[in-house]
């Protein structure tokens, strides 16, 4: 049976807005399904609806100003009220790699200054374990081989271990994300314990964020073959409330 996937990306992003409110801020997330979010919002917002966002990325700003969002910056205001984005890979838990898209960085700043946060995804990107998409991690040019060599032993303190390269981009050069690092991918196959390994490269002064998105989610929408399925987390991230 044929399955239009980019359809269905759209059905869970039209679903997301359910969550938008008048008044809100919100993050505006990076990748193919984040970006129909945001031109959604676009429409309802020409529609009257009256909200703000924070870009993820230089290409999601594009699509904001072209849709006709109002923007703002995390120094203009404190507090996100919401933030939608993609995934590359969601687990049970709700843990997340992000960053194939090379917006790791601002896309983990925009979160943690959320109160909530909504994944939005194929359900192609829900895994078991987290792992089999290649981890991304953000990188200072500076020093590079000391720190893949702390990465290799932060990787072996946490029981895995796969082969890195550092991201090229189409000119065949080292990919630079929109803050100016580069992007080391790591393909580990399994990652048993993401909070972990997520501490241990947290630790690397070298490393400048990774991909590994640990207890930021609130929300998980799924589009597959038999619709949008949803998954909730029955607490609330940053106050620890019981909904």
């Amino acid at each position: 049976m044929h399955v239009d996937m980019d359809g269905l990306k759209r059905q869970a992003a039209a679903r997301a807005l359910d969550y938008v409110r008048d008044g809100m801020r919100l993050g505006l997330g990076t990748g193919s399904t984040a970006k129909h979010f945001v031109e959604l919002l676009g429409e309802r917002v020409r529609a009257g609806l009256d909200v703000i966002g924070v870009p993820t990325s230089e290409v999601t700003r594009a699509d904001a100003i072209r849709c006709g969002i109002k923007l703002t910056t995390l120094d203009d205001i404190d507090r996100l009220d919401l933030t939608v984005d993609g995934a590359d890979e969601i687990d049970p838990a709700l843990n997340l790699i992000k960053g194939g898209g090379g917006a790791l960085l601002r896309e983990k700043i925009v979160a943690a200054a959320s109160d909530r946060m909504i994944v939005i995804a194929d359900d192609s990107k829900w895994v078991e374990v987290l792992g089999r998409f290649p981890l991304p991690v953000e990188v200072i040019p500076f020093g590079l081989a000391a720190t893949l060599r702390a990465i290799s032993a932060a990787f072996a303190k946490s029981g895995v271990s796969g082969p890195m390269a550092v991201r090229k981009g189409k000119d065949g050069h080292a990919f630079v994300s929109d803050g100016g690092h580069w992007i080391v991918d790591a393909h580990l196959g399994r990652i048993p314990d993401a909070a972990g390994l997520a501490g241990l490269l947290n630790s690397i002064p070298g490393v400048v964020e990774h991909g590994l998105f640990v207890g930021l989610v609130s929300v998980a929408m799924l589009a597959g073959r038999e619709g949008i399925r949803v998954i909730e987390r029955p607490w609330r991230r940053n106050r620890g409330e019981q909904q």
